[in-house]
């Protein structure tokens, strides 16, 4: 058997700092937009993950030099192409294992005129459109046509036009994409309701190092105007918001001291704010998070006494990574909360494994549940559970480590998918947990 599940024993508090690693929804973008230049773009921070590796391991495969410059830097040269690459069953496998090879499309089809996508893998949380970046390339001139026999898609494009795209949703990967294609797009393109996450903008701000032009970032109305080619660059990912909010869960739920380092405050957004609402006190010293030990923590209610509603929305909402983790942290506070996962309707079926350590959820339906907080009356108990995407996984690890007794997570690649070297890290502030088989 493979060792793929965690062994972990909890109640114990943990104590000490711990580091974010570098962004995984970022690492994803800027790595496919090194495939915009022939010239060399070296990128640092960057997480030792499954999915940025497998992505890596892609951009090889089409003839990308890739080079270890330091402990998590990597240079990206794509000079020398490979196209025939597409036709591999090897690309075919690999490329449909992650989401995030969606973003290879456009770059490869603003530089060379054609790319191929296999259907895309990524987390089992609900449907998951492509229309949005399909529909936004086909009004810069791209032709998509599905070939059933391979499960995939051809497109093509002899010359991008700029465009006016107003998006059909605030996709940050779909946003990614057409900003990419509309980079060598002849003319100006505008793209509107587009997502504007700290992500996006650390894409159009590489971008516009390499000599593109691009305007309105930071907003939901980016303007591009086309240029004939782009140059090298360094780039330095942020550090990944979603662990950043994850470690603040951790320290609460633990009842432990724990220091954030390195954690790009400003870069945050309502997260700090909405764990507050959560009743989790926390002290910013520059741009580390120290969170001090609480015995207890009660989730605010609104103005009107009325009961906290928590739901995810587009930056500069709340992001739907962490509503797992707010669901979790919520079943030992004293008070009650309705957690309302609007973007994604699977995404809160993990909750019966949190009922069987004996949590108090009411799952009202695929996108509600609302969260009767114990207020350590009661410890979670450990029980043998499943991963079934990465941030569930990393939610019921925080709840296994604040449970009393030992539990066992097993399909843990999910985990390893989003957070380097998790159990690590976490042993390094005292958390007892270990592979073991699954």
């Amino acid at each position: 058997m493979s060792v793929d599940a965690f062994e972990v024993i909890g109640g114990t508090s943990l104590q000490g700092e711990i580091v974010p690693q570098g962004a995984k929804n970022e690492a994803l973008q800027v790595i496919c937009a090194t495939l915009l230049t022939e010239e060399e773009v070296t990128i640092s921070n960057i997480p030792d993950i499954l999915d940025v590796n497998l992505l890596i391991s892609l951009l090889q495969g089409l003839g990308v030099s890739v080079v270890r410059v330091a402990e998590k830097a990597y240079s990206f040269r794509a000079k020398d192409i490979d196209l025939g690459y597409f036709e591999s069953k090897e690309f075919r496998q690999n490329a449909g294992r992650i989401r995030g090879s969606v973003m290879l499309i456009a770059p490869l089809l603003a530089r060379f005129g054609k790319a191929i996508l296999p259907r895309p893998g990524g987390d089992k949380i609900g449907r998951r459109r492509l229309d949005t970046h399909f529909l936004g390339l086909e009004l810069l001139g791209a032709n998509f046509t599905y070939n059933a026999a391979r499960n995939q898609y051809d497109v093509e494009a002899s010359q991008l036009k700029g465009a006016y795209i107003l998006m059909d949703e605030i996709s940050v990967t779909g946003t990614a994409n057409v900003l990419m294609a509309a980079v060598f797009a002849k003319g100006t393109t505008q793209i509107y309701n587009a997502a504007c996450e700290p992500y996006v903008q650390q894409l159009c701000r590489m971008l516009n190092r390499m000599g593109a032009l691009i305007s309105g970032i930071g907003s939901n109305l980016l303007t591009i105007e086309g240029v004939e080619k782009l140059t090298g660059t360094q780039h330095r990912l942020l550090p990944d918001m979603i662990e950043v909010g994850s470690f603040i869960g951790l320290a609460a739920m633990t009842q432990s001291e724990i220091t954030i380092k390195d954690a790009m405050v400003e870069e945050l957004g309502i997260i700090p704010r909405v764990f507050k609402r959560m009743g989790i006190q926390m002290e910013f010293r520059g741009n580390d998070i120290f969170i001090p030990r609480q015995e207890n923590y009660e989730i605010q209610t609104f103005i009107d006494g009325s009961i906290m509603t928590i739901y995810d929305a587009p930056w500069p909402g709340f992001t739907p990574d962490l509503m797992s983790i707010v669901l979790v942290v919520a079943t030992q506070a004293k008070g009650s909360v309705l957690v309302h996962q609007k973007m994604f309707e699977s995404r809160l079926f993990f909750v019966d494994k949190l009922i069987d350590m004996g949590a108090q959820i009411i799952l009202c339906d695929p996108h509600r549940a609302t969260v009767i907080g114990l207020g350590r009356r009661f410890q979670l108990r450990g029980i043998e559970m499943s991963s079934p995407d990465i941030r569930a996984g990393v939610a019921l690890l925080i709840a296994a480590l604040s449970a009393k007794g030992t539990s066992i997570i097993h399909n843990i690649h999910q985990i390893d998918r989003g957070y380097e070297a998790i159990d690590e890290r976490l042993r390094a502030l005292g958390a007892q947990v270990r592979r073991v088989e699954g």
